[in-house]
Order: C-alpha cells, then sequence, then structure tokens
C-alpha cells in the first residue's frame, strides 16, 4: 500500500489559526501536515482601472514560497526579477477562486489584495493558500462589517481546495510531497461548500485515465472540501 500513516481518503492533520498577522486586516495561518502558508488579507480602498466606477469591488492574490520552505534554498523571485510561471498560475488561481464566492457589488469600490507566503512545503501549497486565502479574506471584511462600512460580509459560501491523485492504482485523498512525486495521475479541486466545482485541474503522469477514475477522484475531493469547509467555519467564529 502507498500509504501507511492514514487512510486513502483521509486528510492530512489540517489546523487553521486565524488572526495571526498583527498588522493585516485578515490573516490565517494553515497547515496541511508540514505544508504550511501565512494567508494575509489587505484592504485597499481603491480597485483596478477597469473597476473604477462600476460599483464594484476586486480580490486578488499573490503567492510566493521563502527561500527554505523546501530542501534547499530557492531564489527570491524578486532577486531573479521576475515571477515562474508556476507562481503566476497559482496566484491566479488563488484569486479565481475567491471572486468565485466573492460578491464583488456587495464589497464596493475597494480591493482586497490576499498574500499567500508558503512557509514550509511537503505538496499541497497551492491547495492550502486557497483555503487559508478564505478565512484571511473573511476576517478583512468582518472587520468592514464591524466598523460600519458595510451591512453584512459580502461572502457567498467558502471554498476551499484540496489535491488528489492516483498512486499505485489507488486513489489518495491530499497527497503529500512523496506521493505527488511518485503519482500516476494528480489533480487539484477547488469546490465551494455546497459541492459547486470552482476549478479542476487534473493531470496524467503515466497513462490516459478512465472517466471512472476522475468521479473516483472527484468524490475524494468532496468529502475532503467539505471537511475543511466546516474548519473554515470554525475558524471565522460561525456554524456550518
Amino acid at each position: 500500500m502507498p500509504r501507511q500513516d492514514r487512510a486513502p481518503d483521509a486528510l492530512r492533520a489540517v489546523t487553521l489559526e486565524p488572526d495571526v498577522a498583527r498588522h493585516a486586516e485578515g490573516s490565517c495561518l494553515i497547515k496541511f501536515g508540514d505544508t504550511h502558508v501565512l494567508c494575509t488579507a489587505s484592504i485597499e480602498e481603491r480597485v483596478p482601472p477597469f473597476l473604477r466606477n462600476s460599483g464594484k469591488g476586486w480580490v486578488t492574490a499573490e503567492y510566493g514560497m521563502l527561500p527554505r520552505s523546501t530542501h534547499t534554498r530557492s531564489a527570491r523571485e524578486a532577486a531573479r526579477g521576475k515571477q515562474s510561471g508556476r507562481t503566476q498560475e497559482i496566484q491566479r488561481l488563488v484569486g479565481r477562486s475567491l471572486r468565485a464566492v466573492t460578491d464583488l457589488p456587495g464589497l464596493g469600490e475597494r480591493q482586497i489584495v490576499v498574500d499567500c507566503d508558503v512557509l514550509q512545503a511537503d505538496g499541497g501549497t497551492r491547495t492550502a493558500s486557497i483555503t487559508g486565502a478564505y478565512v484571511a479574506l473573511h476576517r478583512a471584511l468582518a472587520r468592514l462589517v464591524a466598523a460600519g462600512e458595510l451591512p453584512r460580509v459580502p461572502l457567498l459560501e467558502p471554498v476551499a481546495a484540496v489535491s488528489c491523485g492516483l498512486v499505485e492504482d489507488q486513489c489518495l485523498l491530499d497527497l503529500d510531497y512523496a506521493e505527488d512525486s511518485s503519482a500516476q495521475a494528480d489533480a487539484n479541486f477547488v469546490l465551494t461548500a455546497s459541492g459547486k466545482v470552482v476549478e479542476m485541474q487534473v493531470t496524467a503522469e503515466d497513462v490516459p485515465l478512465a472517466p471512472a477514475v476522475i468521479d473516483a477522484l472527484m468524490s475524494l475531493a468532496v468529502r475532503g472540501t467539505r471537511e475543511l469547509a466546516k474548519l473554515q467555519v470554525q475558524a471565522i467564529g460561525q456554524t456550518v
């Protein structure tokens, strides 16, 4: 069996600790096993030029890995002068995922920037980033409500993400780095708490996948994101 420490359909130990950053309007330290990501949300009283005078707000994200978040030191992308394609892909994914559950007109003409900084990586950094980013975003918006600047938190429902994969012909939920690096197929699912699909990324590394395998991976993802949504609402002080 490829996995000994937990069941094939089990998440790693997950914790979400809100309000860890003193100066950010919203923050969350999320841990998916040995993957740790600090998510902070910053409120800006402006919007991108294409949204000026539209009455709508905007949510965007930035993503980065600290130099020693992995086994060997990686140079800072700022020192190299440009972001990698992977970094750009992930931060766009995080932004899209958050906007999918945000009532942008309800936000008013302001922008929320969510920064996801990987402190330690062991697989699933993008899925942890999305899951923690939702909590950071909610905390920032709740602050606007508390200040009387918004009548309610303009979020439709929680959004979370989890990885799945086919390892030694077995479908597994929430892959760590060792599992991901040897997977015959890997997938990332971004789902809302009600099970609606925001995005799916499925890649066959070995041979093409049968539809039944994709269905099995999707079933695992639904189960995993449902558990993550419960943890999210606990972290923001709500009930499911």
